[in-house]
Parts: structure tokens; sequence; C-alpha cells
């Protein structure tokens, strides 16, 4: 009888180079062994061809439940699973419950682990009128990581942190050896724009992008950073659509400092000139989606290291809360669970980017960020056998057409996809056949960091 309980083969992709032939071994639910050419006998075995073995996505951004009643743990991970995300990081910005004590942290994991069908880490947050007071024992309850948001878009739900307090944030974050990711737009400047574009008349696709100019990203990226750098802290930007950004966040580590940026999938895949013109509120992001040419930068960045992570910012929001011929006065955001992985596969070939990179910036960077890359990230010997596995087979998406989306939307219907998502394991066990989730709620696992980052290797 062999040792291994599973074995797959194909092109695996691994964090540092393509290995033709390979194979993949899994044992008691995490990775064995890896190799080329004669693959061992396991119990289960999956002779993939040309098929890529690509390590499951730690998606870095998820909203699993910003709308009550509209998604969950238990819809979201679906979507997870059938796009080849074994680990999502949910927001604390949820309706009805702003996760910002150690209560509200067990609380949601409780939910996560009753609900969720892939592996859940969880951000957590303050409540302004309370100050970093809640910090350490929200990392002592087992959040990976702090989120702030120097605009208000909710007083009460997601609300701006003004400098002062910010740096207090930073300052007690530190001390958790946690990172703090903070959303990267000036409120000032974006109150002032959206106060033009109603003032002008302007209420079409263009006012969204006209009332957030690049400026808005750029200020507040920059306090965000020197408040990491005055801090200690390691700052993180969650999003970011400008290629200058991702420029100015190397800098800063070339100066020493932990400054990490993030790439969602749908910067650098929409644009605003074709798609938000075509789309409207469906495309009604923020930041906002900029034209083409800065998607084409934004690849650039990519090649060149300068991203240190990709994700999906996903939303399922209802249609009736995208569909308002005035553009500001839809709700921002969108899904992406179950395409990510595919699209971004589909990019970085078209621009000749090695895979390695997918593997880098999907899965290994954001398992680092979060301290939980004793288990999760790329392929390797003793971590989960987390692993998607995607056919060249092309396929044009519907997100009304997916069984596994609840939005019944998505900004990214009529594209077509040389890669088909075929199968996803979890911790050896699949959760996905490329048809049909296989997960039931409540396998998914609450994932708690690890060893202190100092501990660990910088993200960059």
């Amino acid at each position: 009888m062999s040792d291994f309980d599973l074995v797959l083969t194909g092109r695996v992709i691994l964090t540092d180079r393509e290995v033709e032939g390979g194979f993949v071994a899994v044992r008691d639910g995490r990775v064995a062994m890896l190799g080329q050419g004669a693959a061992p006998a396991a119990r289960e075995r999956h002779d993939l061809g040309a098929a890529l073995i690509l390590p499951g996505a730690v998606d870095a951004q998820v909203h699993s439940l910003s709308q009550r009643g509209a998604e969950g743990f238990a819809a979201s991970t679906a979507a997870a699973a059938a796009g080849g995300v074994s680990t999502i990081v949910d927001m604390p910005y949820d309706e009805g419950n702003l996760v910002c004590s150690a209560e509200a942290v067990r609380r949601k994991a409780a939910e996560a682990e009753a609900e969720a069908r892939v592996d859940v880490a969880l951000y957590g947050t303050i409540a302004p009128e309370e100050g970093p007071a809640r910090i350490a024992e929200q990392a002592e309850a087992g959040v990976a990581a702090f989120k702030f948001s120097t605009f208000g878009t909710d007083p009460k739900r997601f609300p701006r942190i003004p400098p002062q307090l910010l740096m207090d944030c930073f300052a007690a974050v530190a001390r958790t050896g946690l990172a703090a990711g903070v959303h990267n737009e000036d409120d000032a400047f974006v109150r002032e724009g959206v106060g033009a574009r109603v003032a002008s008349g302007i209420t079409d696709w263009r006012a969204h992008g006209l009332s957030r100019p690049p400026m808005t990203e750029i200020l507040a990226l920059l306090q965000i950073y020197e408040t990491g750098a005055a801090t200690g802290c390691p700052a993180h930007v969650v999003h970011c659509s400008l290629s200058r950004g991702y420029e100015i966040a190397r800098r800063y580590r070339d100066e020493g400092h932990h400054a990490t940026v993030e790439c969602c999938i749908h910067y650098l895949v929409l644009d605003e000139e074709n798609d938000v013109a075509r789309l409207g509120g469906k495309a009604k992001i923020n930041p906002p989606i900029r034209p083409r040419a800065e998607v084409e930068a934004l690849w650039r960045q990519v090649a060149a290291g300068n991203v240190s992570m990709v994700s999906t910012d996903h939303v399922s929001w209802t249609e009736e809360r995208k569909t308002d011929p005035d553009m500001l006065r839809n709700a921002s955001g969108v899904p992406g669970l179950e395409v990510m992985v595919p699209l971004f596969v589909k990019g970085a070939e078209a621009r000749g980017i090695p895979l390695t990179w997918a593997a880098r910036l999907l899965a290994e960077n954001p398992a680092r960020h979060f301290r939980i890359d004793d288990r999760k990230g790329g392929i390797a010997v003793g971590r989960d056998a987390d692993l998607v596995v995607l056919e060249p087979v092309s396929r044009v998406y519907q997100g009304a057409a997916s069984r596994h989306s609840v939005a019944g939307w998505s900004p990214y219907d009529g594209i077509e996809l040389p890669w088909t998502v075929a199968a996803s394991w979890r911790r050896g066990a699949q959760v996905f056949d490329g048809a049909e989730v296989l997960a039931a709620p409540g396998s998914g696992r609450f994932v708690r960091p690890g060893l202190p980052l100092a501990l660990r290797k910088p993200v960059h």
C-alpha cells in the first residue's frame, strides 16, 4: 500500500520555477513530496497532462458579510473553492458588526468555522471612539492583520481614522507584530471631488473617476507609509490602482521600511474608457478603475516585482445596488473570487510574465504577510495541500450562469478565459471537481497567525 493519499502530476508552478512533468504527493492533508518524472503510487492519483498545478490562492481581501443576507461565509467560500482560492482573509466591516473587539473576533471566527468551505483568516479594526484600546486583545483572539481607512465610507461600519488616531493605532499594531492595512483615499480630497461632480451635473459613468483623481490615492498612500515609518509598524496599502503608487512603495522598502502594496485583480483587467463606460455602476469600485494605459503600467509593475500581492476585494452586492443610472449612488465593489486565478494567469501569459508570479502574488506573499506561511502559501513540503488545477480549456465567463456565485452578475461577464479551474483541494481534501463544490459548510477552519513577524522574511 502507498504511503501517499493523493498524487497529482502535471505542470507544477512553484514560486521560483515551473516543473514540467512534475508531481505533488500528499499525506495527511499536507504536501509530503515534490518531484519530476515518475510519480509515486497513491490511494488517489490524477495524471493531468498539460494542466497547471498551482498553489491554492490566499485571497487577501474579501467582504463576505458586507450586505446582511446577501452572501455569508457558506456562499463566499463556495465561490472561493470553485475559483481555486483555499484561504480567504475577511475584512472587518460587516453590516451590523464592526469587528473591533476580541468578542467580535471570536463571534466571527465561530461563524466562519460553522459555515465556511475553505479556510478563513480575519482582519480586525477599531471603533474610532475607543481608539487603539482593543488592538492587543484582537491580536490575542487571532486576527491576522488590522484594517483602517483614510476615507470614511460610513461613520459606523467603515469609518475614517484621522491622522493622529491612525498613528496611535499603528504604534499599537506594531507591538503585536502584525501589519496595518489601510484603505488609501484622502477623505477631504474625495469629498471635494464628489461635491464638484454633483454641482457639475455629471452623473454618468464618468462621475466616479472624476471625483477620485489620482492624487486622492497618492496623498493617502504617502500618509500611510510615513505613519509606518514613524511608528515602526508594517504599513500595507490594501489596493492601489496607480503605477506610481507601486514605485513609491518600492522606494520606502529600499529605505528599509516595511511597506507593502496590494493590487486587486480588477485593476489588472478592467479599464475606464471601455469597461466602466459599458458597465456603469457595475464597475464602481473604490479607488476607481483607471484608463487602459494605467492597467498596462500595473502589469509592468508586476513584472518588475513591485506588487506585493494580488487579491479580489470581493463583495457580492445585489444587482439593485449596482444599477442606479446616477453613478455615484451605486455601492462600491465587485465579486471576483471565482475568477481571480484564471484571470491573472490569462493576463500574465498574454504579457510574457512567468507563472511563478501567480504562485508568489496569489499565495506565497499573502500567506507570509498574514503570518500563516507555516501552513499556507506556495507549494512546499510540510505545508497544507492547498492546490488548484487549471486545464487548457477555453470558456466565456458569465456570472449569471454560475452556480457558485450568489451575485448573479459580474464585471467580468463575457471575458474568455483560456484556462478553466478543473479542480481544487484544501488541506488535501477535494473541494471542487470542475462542476460542483464538494466541500460542506463548516469544513473550513479559522486560521490564526503563527510566529512573530520579526522572525519571518519580509514581503516585497
